[in-house]
C-alpha cells in the first residue's frame, strides 16, 4: 500500500503535473496540501477519470486539503483538528483507506516570526500535537501525513544561513515536532535513509532547484501499527523538475497489505516434507533463503547517493550506507531463514575472461567504489551473515548454487540482484527481487520472465547468447535482436536444438561459447547456510567504529528488539 504526501500548490493550475504524476507513480493514497481551490473548484471528474476518489476541504485562493484513494472513496473522518486554532483555513482532513487512518495536514508558515503568525503556527501545532496523542494511543495504523512546515533538524536543509530567522526552523516549531515523535511515531522517511538528503521543498526564489537548495518539511508519520508493515519510503525529486512544477515534490511510504503484514508477525512455519539430509546439512524452515548480489547493490547505492557521504578518517562510506539500507530492508521485509551476500573478485580474471578476453572489457571502477566493496564483506559477516567470494567466480555462480542447494531441500529462495542474468534462476521456488526506480522491488517469477523476454527461465542463457549482452561485451548474432532471438527459441526450444537443425552455422562455436559464458555456475563452493540469528549489537559496534552513528543507532534499536524478543544479538 504506497501513501503519498504531495503539496501541489495550487490543484487546477498544476492538475497536468498531478495527473502525470498519478499515472507514473501509482500511489494508493495521496494526500494533498495547498489545492488553492474553493469545493465546488476541486477537479473530481478528472480525478475520478484517473481511477482515484477523492474527499477535500477547499479555500478559495489558499490552504485546502484532500485524500485521494486509488479504486475507491476515502472514508471521512475528520475535517478539522479538535481544539479549535486555525481550522477554518482548512489546514487538516482525515480519512480511513483499506483499514489505515490517513491525514492530510498543512501546518501554518509562521512568517514572519516573532510575531502573531508565528503565535498562531506553534497553537495549531499543540493541538495536532494533542490529536496525534490520542491517535496514537488508539492502537490502530495511522499515517500522519502532510506539509508541517518545519525543519527537524539541520540535516533537513541543505548549508546555509539564510533561514536562520525562518519560523520553519525555530527551537519552538522543532521541539513541537519532536513531541509528536517522542510519543511514538515513526519518521518514515528517516527511519529509511537515516543520513541521505531527502528534500522535499525547493523555493522558486534564488535558482535553488538547480542549486538543490532544499528543505524536508513535508513528513510521514506512522503508528506503531503502521510502522510494523513498513517496507519503503522515498521522495520522487523528479516531479520538482517537470515544466510548471509545484515547489514542492511527493514524498511517499509502502506499507504491507495487513494480511500478509499479520501473517510475517508471526513468522509461520511452512510444512513441508522433510528433506534428506547429508553430512548435517540444514533443514529449512517455512522461511525462505535470501541471497544478495553484493556488488550489485554496492554498484547502485555508490552511484545514487552523495560522495559526501564518509566514515572515520574522511573515507567514503556511500555504498556502505546504501548497501546497509538495503540489507536491513530486505532482512525486514522478507524474514529469511538466513543471508547470503556474494561478491565478484575484481582483482583476478574469472573462468569467464579466460574463455572470452573480451567479456566486460573496459570496465573501470572508481578507487572510492573499490575501498568501500572491500569494507562491506566485514559489515555483512559482523551482521551475523554469510559471505561468498572466490577468485574465479563472479556474485551471480553463488547465488545459483545456493539456489539450487536450497531447492534441493525443499525450501524457497528469493534472489536480489540488479543483474537480469539471474532471471535464469526463476522457478516455482525461487523469486528473483529485481530494483527498480525509488527504491520499489519487482519479484520476477516464470511467468514475469516469459511477459518481458518471451522465454521461460531456462532459456534465458540462450536467450543471452542469441541476442547479446552489451554490459559484457556479448556481441550475439548480429541482427537478430531480443524478440529475434525469443522466436528462435520459441522455434527450437534450444540454442543447441537451433545449431543441430543450421541455424547460425558460421556462428556456432561462439554462441556456444556465449552460452556458458551466460550460464550461471550452479556449483560453486558455500559456506554452511544454516538458520542465522543476526548480530545487530556487533553490526552496530563496528557502525560506531566507522562513525556512521545514525546506523549505528538503528542496528542498536534492531539489537534491542531481537533481545526483548528473544531473538539476535
Amino acid at each position: 500500500m504506497k501513501i503519498a504526501t504531495f503539496n501541489i500548490n495550487n490543484i487546477n493550475k498544476r492538475l497536468a503535473n498531478l495527473l502525470a504524476w498519478l499515472r507514473s507513480a501509482k500511489p494508493d493514497v495521496v494526500a494533498l496540501q495547498e489545492l488553492k481551490a474553493a469545493d465546488a473548484e476541486f477537479p473530481k471528474a478528472a480525478l475520478e477519470k484517473a481511477g482515484y476518489g477523492a474527499v477535500w476541504c477547499g479555500q478559495k485562493s489558499w490552504n485546502g486539503v484532500a485524500i485521494l484513494a486509488r479504486g475507491c472513496e476515502p472514508i471521512l473522518t475528520r475535517t478539522h483538528l479538535p481544539g479549535g486554532g486555525t481550522d477554518a483555513q482548512s489546514r487538516y482532513i482525515e480519512a480511513a483507506v483499506r483499514g489505515v487512518l490517513i491525514t492530510s495536514l498543512y501546518a501554518p508558515n509562521g512568517n514572519p516570526q516573532p510575531g502573531p503568525k508565528f503565535g498562531e503556527k506553534l497553537a495549531w501545532m499543540r493541538h495536532l500535537t494533542a490529536h496525534a496523542e490520542d491517535l496514537y494511543k488508539a492502537g490502530i495504523p495511522v499515517v500522519l501525513a502532510g506539509d508541517y512546515n518545519v525543519v527537524p533538524t539541520d540535516r533537513d536543509i541543505y548549508p546555509t544561513k539564510s533561514y536562520a530567522k525562518d519560523a520553519l526552523l525555530q527551537p519552538e516549531s522543532r521541539a513541537l515536532f519532536q513531541r509528536i515523535l517522542d510519543q511514538g511515531w515513526v519518521d518514515a522517511i528517516r527511519a529509511l535513509h537515516p543520513d541521505a538528503p531527502m528534500y522535499t521543498f525547493w523555493d522558486y526564489m534564488r535558482n535553488r532547484w538547480a542549486r538543490d537548495a532544499g528543505l524536508r518539511i513535508d513528513h510521514l508519520l506512522l503508528s506503531a501499527q503502521a510502522a510494523e508493515r513498513l517496507i519503503d519510503a522515498g521522495v520522487d525529486r523528479d516531479v520538482r523538475a517537470r515544466d510548471g512544477a509545484s515547489d514542492h515534490a511527493p514524498a511517499w511510504v509502502e506499507l504491507r497489505e495487513a494480511a500478509k503484514a499479520r501473517r510475517t508477525s508471526r513468522a509461520p512455519t511452512r510444512k513441508t516434507a522433510p528433506a534428506p539430509v547429508r553430512r548435517k546439512a540444514p533443514v529449512p524452515t517455512g522461511r525462505p533463503l535470501l541471497v544478495i548480489d553484493g556488488d550489485s547493490f554496492a554498484h547502485r547505492a555508490y552511484h545514487a547517493l552523495p560522495k559526501t557521504i564518509l566514515r572515520r578518517g574522511g573515507r567514503p562510506a556511500g555504498a556502505i550506507l546504501g548497501f546497509a539500507n538495503m540489507l536491513l530492508k530486505f532482512y525486514r521485509t522478507e524474514q529469511p531463514r538466513a543471508v547470503l551476500v556474494g561478491w565478484d573478485t575484481l582483482d583476478a580474471p574469472t573462468y569467464r575472461h579466460q574463455k572470452f578476453p573480451a567479456y566486460q572489457s573496459g570496465r573501470k571502477f572508481d578507487k572510492a567504489l573499490l575501498e568501500q566493496l572491500d569494507a562491506l564483506p566485514q559489515f555483512v559477516a559482523a551482521c551475523g551473515f554469510a559471505n561468498a567470494k572466490a577468485a574465479g567466480y563472479e556474485a551471480d555462480d553463488f547465488l545459483a548454487a545456493a539456489a539450487v542447494g536450497e531447492e534441493r531441500r525443499g525450501g524457497t529462495v528469493l534472489v536480489a540482484s540488479g543483474d537480469r542474468d539471474t532471471f535464469q534462476l526463476a522457478s516455482a521456488s525461487t523469486t528473483i527481487l529485481f530494483p527498480l526506480r525509488a527504491g520499489e522491488v519487482a519479484r520476477i517469477s516464470p511467468a514475469e520472465v516469459r511477459a518481458r523476454y518471451g522465454v521461460d527461465p531456462e532459456q534465458v542463457a540462450d536467450f543471452i547468447a542469441l541476442r547479446g549482452d552489451p554490459s559484457d561485451k556479448l556481441p550475439g548474432v548480429a541482427g537478430l535482436g531480443a524478440a529475434g532471438a525469443a522466436q528462435v527459441l520459441r522455434t527450437y526450444g534450444t540454442l543447441e536444438n537451433a545449431l543441430k537443425a543450421g541455424r547460425f552455422a558460421a556462428h556456432a562455436e561462439r554462441l556456444q561459447l556465449f552460452r556458458s559464458i551466460a550460464k550461471m555456475d550452479r556449483k560453486a563452493r558455500l559456506p554452511r547456510l544454516a538458520d542465522q540469528a543476526p548480530t545487530w549489537a556487533k553490526a552496530a559496534a563496528l557502525a560506531r567504529e566507522w562513525e556512521l552513528n545514525q546506523l549505528a543507532s538503528r542496528l542498536e534499536e534492531l539489537a534491542a528488539a531481537a533481545e526483548r524478543a528473544g531473538g539476535g544479538r
